[in-house]
């Protein structure tokens, strides 16, 4: 199944946003929420204080429950998700960004928008029984959560980090029984 580049984008923000609470925490300061923002495209209302990088911080766990739930479970997360945000979703089409969906509104504190917004494409993934894109990074000493949007679905790492980890720790139990 091909995504909606909203989708995509919405659920690469919401990944990255709880990896950002892997060791070590890289979402400490407003300069990392500027630059997160700034990365995955967000546009509308920010506040850039202390309050805000709060509010993101304490979000991370509850997108990891979204994100790591089954498909019947994340259903009802995403229902009540839209439902206490009030989400009237509307096509919008702003900056460079062709037709796409929002729903809420762009004055909304960004920790709503990305709620929602995050709902919004799992929602995709629920209906289009797609929830194989997200998984478990393969390597044992990480919880970071991957989304493959491969087309072969061969994508088994959060990070380059993880993945050289992966392969170097291989290398070298190939090189020990040949030696």
């Amino acid at each position: 199944m091909l995504l909606a580049h909203d989708t995509e984008a919405s659920l690469q923000a919401a990944v990255d946003l709880v990896n950002s609470a892997e060791d070590p925490d890289t979402l400490t300061e407003v300069a990392e929420v500027d630059e997160w923002y700034s990365r995955h495209g967000y546009t509308g209302r920010r506040d850039r204080d202390d309050a805000e990088l709060a509010a993101l911080r304490a979000l991370r766990p509850v997108l990891r429950e979204l994100l790591t739930a089954g498909r019947d479970r994340a259903a009802g997360l995403v229902n009540a998700m839209l439902a206490d945000a009030r989400a009237m979703p509307q096509l919008v089409r702003h900056d460079e960004i062709d037709w796409h969906l929002h729903a809420v509104s762009p004055d909304e504190p960004l920790v709503s928008r990305v709620l929602v917004e995050t709902a919004m494409a799992m929602a995709d993934l629920v209906r289009g029984d797609e929830m194989s894109r997200l998984a478990i990074c393969a390597d044992v000493t990480c919880d970071g959560i991957v989304l493959d949007l491969t087309r072969n679905r061969s994508r088994r790492f959060c990070s380059t980090t993880c993945a050289n980890r992966n392969a170097v720790a291989a290398y070298r139990a190939r090189r020990k029984v040949t030696s």
